[in-house]
């Protein structure tokens, strides 16, 4: 749902100086509520592909715009664009980018990639603090500095929201030196 919220915020922002996107809002907030039901960390992809199309196709999304959600959600994580770049969706090029800066911002969560590490490798509470620690220092981090953003908003959100979650690392630094 940060998703959705930031995907939102976004949108508001961005539709002033793109007002095209007015016919694409629908697309833009399926694809942010929906984007890691296709994702390889929770499920196989072509089966969560499938399923989307499923569940869509009751009169939600015209067949466009199931595709264009399809094509979004699928192309859209940080490490198909590091290695692919970035997809040719056309008219929905400014759709794709703020349902991707969504996600985005939606990582600088420490907290939540910390609870991620716990269930993915089921480690101690210092393996996940370590482990997402690297995670912020070889990626969150650096989104700026790879030009990930493309609208001023995410730019700017994801400044203040660096600055929050170095204060969470602080804090579980903190914490995991007083051996809880």
């Amino acid at each position: 749902m940060n998703v959705l919220n930031f995907a939102h915020s976004i949108y508001e922002n961005e539709v002033l100086v793109h007002p095209v996107l007015k016919n694409h809002e629908k697309i833009i907030y399926t694809s942010a509520v929906i984007h890691d039901m296709c994702d390889k960390k929770y499920v196989c992809e072509k089966e969560g592909i499938e399923e989307i199309q499923h569940f869509l196709q009751h009169d939600l999304l015209t067949a466009n715009e199931i595709d264009v959600v399809k094509q979004i959600i699928s192309t859209m994580s940080y490490s198909t664009v590091k290695k692919n770049g970035y997809p040719t969706l056309g008219c929905y090029q400014y759709a794709y980018h703020i349902v991707r800066e969504a996600d985005l911002l939606s990582a600088y969560d420490f907290d939540r990639c910390m609870i991620y590490n716990f269930h993915r490798v089921g480690g101690s509470l210092t393996e996940a603090f370590d482990d997402a620690s690297r995670l912020f220092e070889n990626r969150v981090f650096k989104h700026n500095d790879d030009n990930l953003f493309f609208s001023e908003y995410s730019r700017t959100l994801s400044t203040d929201l660096c600055f929050t979650a170095k204060s969470r690392i602080y804090f579980w630094k903190k914490m995991l030196q007083k051996k809880l």
